[in-house]
């Protein structure tokens, strides 16, 4: 752990903050990236009217609360690094002035920053930013404090188990990659540093969220649109993606195919005190 000004920092958070300035180009702006992204797109306005006020964890560079803000819904948008938050800001100042987004400084593991007095009507966090964290149970707890009564939480992690991952690596001929994920915990490289990441399977997920939300829903993100590892691949092939997307689409909810992709998105509902 480090500290900047008071703030403790993660060591995922110090890792995120060296390759801020290159996230959109090595995924938010991809074809891989746009097309899992497009999927999450579709339940987060589904699940938020307009009108909604929103907390994001783990923003990053601000696509996703651009994106709500846009159409009508209000994002306060938070991110454990600095760099991500400044990046975010500055693609707002680029696309033009938006007062229905707000950037904090802040991780998912110290929401106990925000006040409980004007509670949000749903929060989400997007593409895996929870799975930098070994217990789920205290972000629950916060956000139990900060979302109304029957308010959706929406949240998209990466899954224990994702097929088009396992037969990626095994035609490559790296096994252990293949499996990689199954034990719940491996590390990652990221801006020069190692980091933990978890995978959670939906069960303990769930048990992390109880008593103060119940599972509405669940679908997978990328069930057959690759990982982002397979993006130059892909980038040449995009009417292949087009149709891999719809398939996503059409199966998605499938029970069995639901847990087999590269992202799960988990719908919870806060339930009455």
């Amino acid at each position: 752990m480090s500290r900047v000004d008071g703030v403790t920092l993660s060591a995922a958070a110090i890792a995120f903050d060296q390759v801020a300035g290159s996230y959109d180009e090595s995924f938010t702006h991809t074809a891989i990236g746009r097309a899992q992204r497009k999927q999450v797109w579709r339940r987060l306005l589904a699940a938020f009217p307009p009108g909604s006020r929103i907390l994001e964890l783990n923003c990053g560079t601000g696509e996703d609360a651009r994106y709500l803000a846009k159409h009508g819904r209000s994002v306060v948008a938070c991110d454990a690094s600095a760099a991500m938050i400044a990046v975010a800001k500055r693609r707002d100042e680029e696309e033009g002035a938006n007062s229905h987004t707000q950037y904090i400084h802040v991780g998912s593991e110290n929401l106990l920053a925000f006040s409980s007095e004007t509670l949000f009507d749903g929060a989400f966090s997007n593409f895996s930013g929870l799975n930098c964290l070994a217990d789920l149970t205290p972000v629950a707890q916060q956000l139990a404090r900060l979302v109304k009564p029957n308010g959706r939480v929406l949240l998209c992690l990466w899954s224990r188990i994702c097929i088009t991952e396992v037969f990626w690596f095994l035609m490559k001929g790296q096994p252990q990659k293949a499996v990689r994920r199954f034990s719940g915990k491996a590390t990652a490289n990221l801006g020069g540093m190692t980091i933990s990441v978890f995978y959670p399977t939906i069960r303990e997920v769930c048990r992390s969220f109880s008593p103060w939300f119940y599972l509405k829903s669940q679908c997978t993100v990328g069930l057959f649109v690759p990982p982002s590892y397979a993006g130059k691949w892909m980038n040449k092939h995009e009417k292949a993606l087009a149709r891999l997307g719809w398939l996503d689409h059409l199966c998605g909810d499938w029970p069995i195919l639901r847990g087999l992709g590269d992202h799960m998105l988990l719908e919870f509902v806060r339930c009455n005190p």
